[in-house]
């Protein structure tokens, strides 16, 4: 305990006071003397919302996922929302995931809302984080909750925000709620339900939200072309089981074959090392089944089902993972051109996109002659986009990280909707005798053939964090001028809301809310963007390069060249 810091010894001994129950005092005293290390890492610092929420591991302490710290958030939230509709009566709406406690903690958040006076819909089971998003809206609810901890491993669970429009807290809400936390004591927290005010809700949302699913993601596609698709879908243990089955169904594909080893709920995971669907292990088994029952396509969701990763045949028949940003420029094309055919393009439209995702999207975007919004990583920046431009119609937007989202139905990213919709895609190009893989292929050849690769770097524990930190200090302050021979021309820091043309030592002020985050253009038409990452312990580099795309037959050597010169400049940052 003597390498302990004084300030950690504090927050420790805080918690050993009868406002934490008798077991919580019992594992914090065993730890102190089997497991100091693991004791300063659970208290060392408070956990913080990110880009997508509060996300950490489970355990006692300030640095962890329990009933305390979940606790506490939603009596600051319980606070905020009587602040902000004080003449109101007050309604929030609340989904978890598979995850270990996840269940638990659902009931906990609901009863500490209902403590506070204010009106709970609790579904009665694990739903789709989408939903919830949806929910929310459909029941007129001024906030919503949905524990879940995304991809990460098993031993994390997490708590994400939504406000009103049925987004993810934004400024200047987002703010308004962590000084209401923060200024609270673990003791003003009101723990005692009010189950008069909890109502649980569940097929009856599941009913219209499937079918807006539905609505939202079908674009005449033939009956004919539907049947002859052969789907393969993996729920990879997680929520989607409850959601993406029965709307496929009621679009009309009746040729979808489900993993059955991953089919059930489990927050263990136990047939994948991360469930996470931009790691290909985790869509092997898919794969797998895909080549025994030839397979066209192939759908894996996350945990809470809002991220999708989709395999493709390539120009020789094999499956392909295809990545999040070609996905995402695969989906929007084709909602352009939807949008086109029904004469809805006027001027009034928008697609939307993240400073990290492809360049590609507004090269995109130019050509429909709409345009193309770009904002800082998450979904909730897409979602105000939306709330901040009521005069635009929002087409579609997604981001690198395998999400995308559908219209603004839901306002977050949406794997039920967009597994619909890539099934869409894949049967009319089936019917037109292509795949997806030459679809993407068509677009770079009109276009430009834009490659992109993200590297990320975990770096875990209070040592980790001190690392990233530092790493993006020394790339504030020695920033690089020259990346695989090629003069860096542009500097976008948005920690310091600068971006800085070296050509002509130009600055001017980026407008968009500050973030971590710095990247480098070059003279070829390189991007690469570093970021830490706002729900794990890893720094991600983004690297995008592109170059012409004259005919398919050149299609294999021209994706060689661009995987060499994203290799090269790896090499040139010690990567």
């Amino acid at each position: 305990m003597i390498h302990i810091k004084p300030e950690i010894l504090d927050r420790i001994n805080a918690w050993l006071t009868p406002t934490f129950d008798d077991e919580s005092q019992k594992t914090i005293k065993d730890m102190i003397a089997s497991n100091p290390k693991e004791l300063e890492e659970s208290f060392y610092k408070d956990l913080e919302f990110g880009t997508g929420g509060m996300r950490g591991i489970m355990g006692l302490g300030t640095n962890r996922i329990n009933k305390y710290t979940l606790g506490k958030n939603t009596q600051g939230l319980s606070n905020y929302l009587k602040e902000s509709f004080p003449n109101e009566e007050i309604k929030v709406a609340i989904a978890y995931d598979c995850r270990h406690n996840s269940d638990t903690f659902g009931k906990l958040v609901a009863d500490v809302f209902s403590a506070n006076g204010i009106k709970v819909y609790l579904f009665e089971d694990l739903r789709a984080t989408p939903e919830l998003s949806f929910a929310l809206k459909h029941l007129n609810c001024h906030c919503g909750i949905v524990l879940t901890a995304s991809h990460n491993p098993p031993e994390y669970n997490g708590y994400k925000v939504y406000w009103q429009d049925g987004g993810q807290l934004v400024p200047p809400q987002d703010l308004g709620v962590i000084a209401e936390i923060n200024s609270l004591d673990y003791s003003e927290i009101k723990f005692e339900a009010n189950k008069d005010l909890i109502q649980y809700i569940g097929k009856d949302i599941d009913d219209v939200f499937i079918d807006a699913s539905v609505e939202n993601g079908s674009f005449d596609t033939s009956a004919e072309a539907k049947a002859n698709l052969n789907i393969v879908f993996t729920s990879l243990h997680g929520t989607s089981i409850t959601a993406i089955p029965e709307t496929l169904k009621r679009a009309g594909y009746s040729n979808v074959h489900i993993v059955e080893e991953q089919r059930l709920p489990n927050g263990d995971f136990p047939t994948v090392v991360s469930p996470n669907p931009e790691e290909p292990e985790a869509l092997k088994m898919a794969m797998e089944l895909a080549e025994k029952v030839n397979g066209d396509i192939v759908i894996g969701t996350d945990p809470d089902c809002d991220r999708l990763g989709v395999v493709t045949r390539n120009l020789d028949n094999e499956l392909v993972i295809l990545n999040g940003n070609q996905t995402m420029i695969l989906m929007t094309d084709f909602l352009l051109e939807q949008w086109k055919k029904s004469n809805k393009i006027n001027g009034n439209q928008f697609v939307a996109s993240t400073i990290v995702s492809t360049p590609m999207m507004s090269v995109l975007a130019d050509a429909y002659n709409v345009d193309c919004k770009i904002g800082l990583t998450g979904f909730k920046w897409i979602a105000k986009m939306i709330k901040d431009y009521p005069e635009l119609d929002f087409i579609g937007g997604g981001e690198e990280s395998f999400g995308f989202m559908v219209g603004d139905f839901v306002r977050d990213k949406d794997a039920v909707t967009s597994t619909l919709l890539a099934c869409e895609i894949a049967a009319q190009a089936k019917a037109n005798g292509k795949t997806l893989y030459q679809k993407l292929i068509d677009l770079y050849i009109e276009h430009g053939f834009f490659k992109e690769r993200l590297i990320s770097l975990t770096k875990k524990g209070i040592s980790g964090a001190q690392e990233i930190k530092q790493m993006m200090i020394d790339a504030r302050n020695n920033p690089l001028k020259e990346i695989n021979g090629q003069k860096v021309v542009l500097i976008e820091d948005y920690d310091l809301s600068i971006s800085k043309n070296l050509q002509n030592n130009e600055e001017t002020t980026l407008d968009i809310p500050k973030s971590n985050v710095i990247i480098y253009y070059t003279e070829d038409g390189s991007k690469i963007a570093l970021r830490p990452s706002g729900t794990e312990p890893k720094i991600k580099f983004y690297i995008s390069v592109n170059t012409d795309l004259d005919n398919s037959a050149d299609f294999k050597k021209t994706e060689q060249l661009l995987d060499d010169r994203i290799d090269a400049i790896l090499r040139d940052m010690n990567l």
